[in-house]
């Protein structure tokens, strides 16, 4: 694949993250499931209103900001309402949350390919990150999950792209492990499980410490194998995480992370003066520790942990019926009665069924890989040895297996009600894992195995299509609606 023929393609695929985001962005004229707390917090810090945040406040800052970017533009103010507190238009507190769930893919793109110079895994992993329901769902709305994954993504590629530096860069090694570390922050400064994603850094150095330490050493290398060595150097650049010595993680991916996450409160410390820094984190925590149970009678959606990776309890952030497709659109209000509406409007934040099974399934493929290149070696020499020709398959699934291993496990313990979409931040290395396992596909040599290939993407974009209806809130007739709800569970 050519340069340009790699940069149109990232660029169709922005496109069409973009039209799918933007495309009736102010469908539903109300406030939809959080959006009753972040886009009014957002509207609350423009208004100077003192409010207890029970999150950090950074995806609020930014969904103000949208709101005061969007209130001076002089279209796509047809539709006003005053739920958050001031007359403003549904699309001014979304537009900016769709603008940045349509980089989430883009930056999957540039993580991917900097994991491993291979512009078919980029493309597929940002492809498969576009075609996924939840954060199609999440980036319509003023929510703040997707700043999660956008600032944790981004602090993973910084890292990444630091590593490709040579020791005579110092630097601009320097520079980019700083820009990782107040990403990571920013990341924490959304919500606190965005600390997940340093949590994958700092267990994929140690575990290449650990590597390392196992690895034979060479007695006397020759240029050549020194050359070939340099060659994997560049090949790999995560296998050169080891060249960040323990200062500068305790710095760049400690220090830095906490200092940005202190900053980033000092506009909400100064609007509500009740509590100060520590205070207002004994507070939050205490609102979460008592939020309840994670079972159905707490809420109705909630659902633990163990239940995300195959999808068995998606929710509904928006339901109405109308009479017919020519009735006005429905906001929120008390709802028809079950038999009385034919018309079903229905946001529902659920996965592509198909693109979640299909990459669940490639992570155990993957943790199968690492088994094979690490673990086996050990077993087979009947001591502790890991080859030091490790493949590149690998490292990514390595990477990957670390990752998603680190922003899902902490739930483990979490007793508090929790949703599907706490998922999202180890969902997008799910996308990493299929895009490395179609690639691998679609380079085979064998027919059969390019054409698996091709029917997993072809399939999964055919999913996408069938369940859009409910991920934008098309009109359904009540056959079509459940046509899409397979387990009663979705519903």
């Amino acid at each position: 694949m050519t340069k340009r023929t790699f940069r149109l393609s990232i660029l169709a695929i922005f496109i069409f993250a973009v039209g799918l985001r933007f495309w009736g962005l102010a469908r539903f004229n109300t406030l939809v499931f959080d959006e009753v707390y972040f886009a009014q917090f957002g509207n609350n810090y423009l208004t100077r209103t003192p409010f207890f945040n029970a999150h950090p406040p950074l995806s609020q800052y930014i969904i103000g900001l949208g709101i005061w970017i969007g209130s001076h533009i002089p279209f796509w103010q047809n539709s006003l309402n005053s739920l958050t507190g001031s007359l403003l238009s549904s699309w001014s507190y979304r537009w900016a949350n769709a603008l940045i769930g349509s980089l989430i893919p883009v930056i999957a793109i540039f993580l991917s390919y900097q994991l491993s110079y291979r512009r078919g895994f980029a493309l597929l992993a940002g492809l498969f990150t576009a075609l996924d329901g939840l954060f199609l769902v999440e980036s319509r709305y003023a929510l703040s999950n997707i700043y999660i994954v956008l600032f944790g993504l981004l602090g993973q590629w910084f890292l990444l792209l630091a590593l490709e530096k040579r020791p005579r860069q110092k630097w601009a090694k320097l520079i980019k492990l700083l820009v990782a570390g107040i990403c990571f922050g920013a990341s924490l400064a959304t919500k606190w499980n965005g600390l997940w994603f340093l949590l994958g850094v700092y267990g994929m150095w140690i575990v290449s410490w650990i590597i390392r330490w196992l690895q034979p050493r060479e007695n006397s290398p020759n240029q050549e194998s020194r050359m070939k060595n340099e060659q994997d150097m560049v090949r790999i650049p995560l296998a050169k995480i080891t060249q960040i010595n323990i200062w500068e993680m305790g710095f760049f991916l400690g220090i830095i992370p906490l200092i940005t996450y202190s900053l980033i409160w000092i506009p909400h410390l100064q609007l509500d003066r009740r509590y100060g820094f520590i205070e207002v984190h004994q507070q939050i925590l205490n609102f979460h520790l008592h939020l309840g149970g994670n079972d159905s009678s707490v809420h109705p959606y909630c659902a633990p942990w163990y239940k995300w990776p195959l999808m068995t309890r998606p929710m509904a952030y928006f339901y109405q019926k109308s009479q017919s497709f020519q009735d006005p659109l429905p906001v929120f209000g008390p709802p028809l009665p079950a038999a009385s509406g034919k018309v079903i409007y229905d946001v529902h934040a659920m996965g592509n069924p198909l693109l979640w099974w299909f990459g669940i399934t490639a992570i155990i493929l993957l943790l199968q890989i690492v088994f094979i290149g690490i673990v086996l070696p050990s077993i087979q020499q009947k001591r502790l040895f890991i080859p030091r020709n490790i493949s590149v398959d690998t490292w990514i699934g390595l990477y990957v297996v670390i990752n998603y291993a680190a922003n899902l496990f902490p739930w483990v313990r979490v007793s508090r009600c929790v949703f599907i979409y706490h998922y999202m931040s180890a969902l997008v290395f799910v996308f990493l894992a299929l895009a490395w396992f179609v690639d691998c596909c679609l380079r085979s040599s064998y027919k059969s195995m390019c054409i698996l290939g091709w029917t997993v993407t072809g399939s999964t974009i055919a999913a996408f299509i069938f369940w859009l209806p409910i991920y934008l809130g098309l009109p359904l007739s009540s056959a079509d609606y459940w046509l899409r709800m397979w387990f009663r569970s979705w519903i």
